[in-house]
């Protein structure tokens, strides 16, 4: 270990010591009074629109309203359970803020007064804020609610030991995007107490910032690696802490008010800010002075991920793994409505008839549905491909993984993760039934793929003496197959069957009304989306040529193509995608000439498609029904999407991580093992319950 490292890691030697090292600072979350939010918001919608638009929407004013409710009267609520609850009641006021801009100019409607106390001094003169109407001051507090929750979920977290400490920084990351959003969004149109002020926001935004880079460097420490590429990155994290230490402290001491507000709060957060940030200058100086800068990628997925023999740190890198995934994605609000219709995960739901269902925030999936795929036999969506599905043989993963964690660690070890062996064995399972709808289908290949992220770091499993082997067959031409024990070829064909089921559920749509052409074009949004992380996973994949980069890149371009068709004949804008500027003719014509060239020119795959982009190369002309009003909740409900992953600010305020504690998903951090949560996801796909014997399993049904 480096002198660096065992200054750190032995104050008792080091002549700058940091202080008070176990301690990190939360904050509380905002007070409010109760208020009837059902009656008066149904009673608007009846006047101004119908009884009937009022009962398509009844579901997601109750909803609202025991949102709020429980946010407010609830004291039972864990802290994990604090956060589904107020992100459900986030995405329940984005949708129905239309009907607030409507009740402020009604005079026959009841007033909605908002009351919200300051979280640090609510005896302050202006520690209250009472509002007529304003959903932009509920919106806020909400907002710094949820940020607060995640600053106590890190605060509470064990960070003693590897997942303690990334759940910790996983939550501070969060609850500083939480801010910045608050900061660069919200605040600056509400007038309200000192904590929802510009000030406020960007300080406590930099305070989250700084501990969270501050668990970081601990880590980095602890790793010990000699690369000097990793020691300028653990030079960076103490530089970039010693900023945001050093900006939280002098926003709020160079404000006179800001500092009164805090010592009224907590005496010693201003000591310890100061003490922070004097601390992470001098160790970011002598850090930085010892090492050369390096031009190198910021992310190597080996050096982040690859297990080691370290048993404590093992369920910390699974974990880790499916962070780092979906930190390399793009945000993604393709799919927004075709989860709202056809997922069984999505707690918000578009019934048969237009009705819209938001179900209890603790009410646990699968969440009910009533909405087929409005099909139709006119020849509208001819013009429509569905990709062939690529096809695999069977396979038991539970046994070969479970083994090697048991040759590899120990029996103790291979237990704390068989929950998540066993859902991963049953979802692969169920991914090759024929009989599953495109739906069920489709959601059970999100789950598989998760699962399938956290697990590789365990490959290539070269000290196994039975590692899996994957198969899996061209879907162009399926006599011919790719066998390796690579597991980037099992990801890759798990994101091929993801586009293709995109084009299947969009060729099934009725095109000549709304809701089918809706569904179809963000089924197609989806497609593309999975084949774009696709081309990304194909660079590791040698496999069938359906799996080549440049296979991946032409059939992105044709379902490219098509969501641009569609899109120019659907009559709401907020659909446009990138392509819709392009002439659709050309963006058809890109596609065919990717597949005449190169090697795609002399397979099956050119012949089956090239002669369909030549037959569609037209634009389609369709006539619509009017809209309603659960299209204003709609556009709400995508805006909440937009907000809560990060498409105009980086992506992390709702890192999978903390999804892991709660009881909404399929897998659940426990007591520091993964386990199969049977109470927040029926994992019986299909009517079949797990394998195996569950007497001695793991399952939080609490």
């Amino acid at each position: 270990m480096s002198n660096n490292n065992q200054r750190l890691l032995n104050p008792n030697s080091n002549p700058n010591p940091n202080p008070n090292p176990e301690r990190v600072l939360a904050i509380p979350v905002k007070k409010t009074d109760p208020v009837e939010l059902y009656r008066p918001l149904r009673e608007l919608v009846a006047r101004k629109y119908s009884e009937s638009d009022a009962e398509k929407v009844e579901s997601v004013l109750e909803t609202l309203n025991k949102c709020r409710s429980d946010m407010v009267e609830r004291g039972d609520l864990s802290l994990p359970m604090q956060r589904d609850c107020l992100i459900h009641y986030f995405k329940c006021l984005c949708m129905v803020e239309p009907l607030f801009i409507a009740i402020s100019s009604d005079a026959d409607s009841e007033l909605i007064n908002f009351v919200w106390y300051d979280a640090f001094y609510s005896e302050h003169n202006n520690g209250v804020s009472s509002q007529h109407n304003s959903i932009q001051l509920e919106m806020a507090a909400v907002v710094f609610n949820i940020g607060a929750v995640c600053s106590q979920i890190g605060a509470s977290s064990d960070r003693t030991t590897a997942l303690g400490r990334h759940l910790a920084m996983d939550a501070f990351n969060a609850a500083a995007i939480f801010f910045l959003k608050l900061w660069k969004d919200l605040v600056k149109d509400v007038s309200a107490t000192l904590d929802l002020t510009l000030l406020f926001a960007e300080s406590l935004h930099c305070l989250f910032s700084a501990q969270a880079l501050e668990l970081k460097s601990q880590q980095q420490l602890k790793d010990n690696s000699s690369s000097a590429f990793e020691k300028y990155r653990c030079a960076v994290s103490f530089q970039s802490a010693s900023e945001h230490y050093q900006r939280a402290y002098d926003l709020i001491v160079g404000d006179s008010v800001a500092t009164e507000h805090v010592h009224k709060f907590d005496q010693t957060w201003i000591t310890h800010l100061h003490q922070k940030k004097e601390f992470f200058q001098v160790e970011a100086r002598q850090r930085l002075s010892s090492v050369q800068p390096i031009s190198q990628p910021l992310r190597s997925f080996s050096s982040i991920c690859a297990l080691d023999h370290d048993a404590e740190s093992v369920n910390e890198k699974l974990v880790r793994a499916i962070c780092w995934r979906v930190d390399q994605w793009m945000p993604k609000l393709e799919g927004v409505y075709l989860d709202l219709v056809l997922s069984e995960d999505s707690p918000f739901k578009i019934m048969d008839g237009g009705k819209l269902v938001a179900n209890p925030w603790d009410m646990p999936p699968p969440y009910p549905t009533n909405f087929a795929i409005p099909s139709s036999s006119s020849s509208s969506s001819s013009h429509i491909l569905a990709l062939p599905l690529k096809k695999s043989e069977p396979l038991d993963l539970y046994e070969s993984l479970r083994n090697y964690f048991v040759l590899k660690y120990s029996e103790s070890v291979a237990k704390s993760v068989e929950g998540l062996l066993e859902l991963l064995n049953k979802l692969r399972s169920e991914m090759l039934r024929d009989d599953l709808s495109l739906p069920l289908r489709r959601d059970c290949l999100i789950r598989y793929f998760k699962c399938l992220c956290m697990i590789e770091p365990l490959f290539p499993m070269t000290t196994s003496p039975n590692p899996p082997i994957f198969v899996w067959y061209n879907a162009f031409n399926p006599q011919e197959n790719s066998s390796q024990h690579n597991i980037h070829l099992e990801k890759a064909s798990v994101l091929f069957n993801l586009g293709a089921l995109g084009s299947h559920i969009a060729l099934s749509c009725d095109l000549t009304t709304i809701q089918g052409q809706r569904i179809a074009i963000d089924a197609l949004h989806d497609a593309s989306y999975w084949f774009l992380i696709l081309t990304h996973e194909a660079e590791k994949a040698s496999a069938t040529i359906d799996l080549s980069i440049s296979c991946t890149q032409m059939l992105h371009e044709i379902i490219s193509a098509q969501v641009a068709d569609l899109e120019c004949n659907f009559p709401h804008p907020r659909y446009a995608s990138v392509s819709a500027g392009c002439p659709v003719f050309v963006l058809y014509r890109k596609a065919f000439d990717m597949s005449t060239l190169g090697p795609l020119a002399e397979t099956r795959v050119q012949s089956l498609i090239a002669q369909h982009l030549l037959s569609i190369m037209r634009t389609c002309f369709i006539e619509f029904a009017p809209s309603d009003v659960t299209e204003q909740f709609l556009i709400g409900y995508c805006k909440a999407a937009q907000f809560l992953t990060g498409y105009r600010i980086p992506v992390g305020c709702q890192p999978p991580c903390l999804d892991l504690l709660s009881k909404a998903g399929p897998v659940m951090i426990k007591d520091e093992n993964l386990v199969a949560n049977l109470s927040g996801s029926d994992i019986r796909i299909g009517g079949d319950e797990l394998p195996g014997d569950h007497s001695n399993m793991a399952i939080d049904q609490n």
